[in-house]
């Protein structure tokens, strides 16, 4: 898929759910399922962390043909940031500013960009996978937080 047609893709999946992320209560939202899993407000801490490290790829792989990223803690992240002690409204705000800007950011991506090299621990990809998989894995977590 190109980048504009994962942009059209994301832009679906914030706005359809932001009025259900929107209309979900405090309690729900800071609900833990068990001990050890995030709470839904955690998960969507966790896609605004992915946004953000998912922004820097974006970018930078469109100002070069090759990159070597980190990966990122992701538990860590969540941890350190305390997402379960912010107010929901808020942080379902900063995720549907921060992916309408992402999907901004995939619908003006250069054609030739998309073939660039990010290498990461796991292997290389190409930016048009990166922003592939960006996407599915957004859909996954949402779906847990919808569900």
């Amino acid at each position: 898929m190109v980048a504009a047609g994962i942009a059209a893709e994301l832009d679906r999946m914030v706005e359809s759910a932001r009025d259900r992320l929107l209309a979900m209560g405090e309690d729900d939202a800071a609900r833990r399922p068990a001990a050890e899993s995030w709470a839904k407000k955690e998960i969507l801490g966790h896609l605004i962390d992915s946004a953000a490290n998912n922004h820097q790829r974006f970018v930078r792989l469109q100002a070069a043909s090759g990159l070597v990223f980190p990966s990122y803690q992701q538990n860590d992240w969540v941890r350190i940031q305390h997402y379960a002690a912010r107010p929901w409204r808020d942080l379902v705000e900063l995720w549907l500013a921060y992916n309408r800007h992402l999907a901004h950011v995939m619908r003006h991506t250069d054609a030739e960009a998309t073939s660039h090299i990010w290498k990461s621990p796991s292997g290389e990809r190409n930016l048009s996978f990166v922003m592939d998989d960006y996407v599915s894995h957004l859909r996954h977590h949402l779906d847990q937080i919808l569900s």
